[in-house]
């Protein structure tokens, strides 16, 4: 059993037939649906799975970063290029023809991107419901804290530790982690 996979072996597990679901961004639907794809017709998107004490999705905020460098020779052409690819035009487009969800809301309610990608409407509460990644939260420590979350869940699913165990574990290395850096 594979345990552990980067985006795009998840996606190619998955997409061959040999997964049953997926975690991975909007892009992957595309692909998924792609005419040569052996599950096209077969894939559904959903929301994360719902937790915490009033069993709500918490989506994380991200996206493709533009901008200009100060450094550029062509400040005016960037500028524009810049603004055309973040147009509402260019983002419908996107939106269509790779499933990449836009920057502009109204855009999650237009028909033709909905006809093309169905899913695309449920991302919409991703406005309202998300929160910022962990990166933001533990800062310097991401690293730190994305390596103890990862081996908690991995020794779960490789049946090293119970699920409780391996929380109070987590849990325990997760306060070592920040007292370290306060102190």
């Amino acid at each position: 059993m594979e345990l552990s996979s980067g985006e795009e072996g998840a996606r190619g597990i998955f997409q061959s037939g040999n997964a049953v679901f997926m975690r991975n961004w909007p892009y992957a639907w595309a692909l998924a649906e792609g005419k040569d794809s052996p599950v096209q017709g077969n894939v559904s998107v959903t929301v994360m799975p719902r937790g915490g004490g009033h069993g709500t999705s918490a989506p994380t905020l991200g996206g493709w970063q533009l901008g200009v460098s100060k450094y550029s020779h062509s400040k005016q052409a960037a500028a524009e290029l810049v603004m055309w690819l973040t147009s509402e035009q260019e983002q419908k487009r996107r939106a269509i023809e790779g499933s990449l969800p836009p920057t502009i809301v109204s855009l999650y309610d237009d028909p033709d991107i909905l006809r093309a990608n169905p899913f695309i409407g449920q991302l919409k509460s991703s406005f309202d419901d998300a929160i910022a990644r962990p990166s933001t939260v533990a800062g310097e420590n991401y690293n730190k804290v994305s390596s103890a979350v990862f081996n908690s869940v991995h020794n779960i699913l490789s049946g090293g530790l119970s699920p409780e165990e391996s929380l109070i574990k987590l849990e325990k290395k997760l306060k070592g982690i920040k007292l370290k850096d306060t102190n």
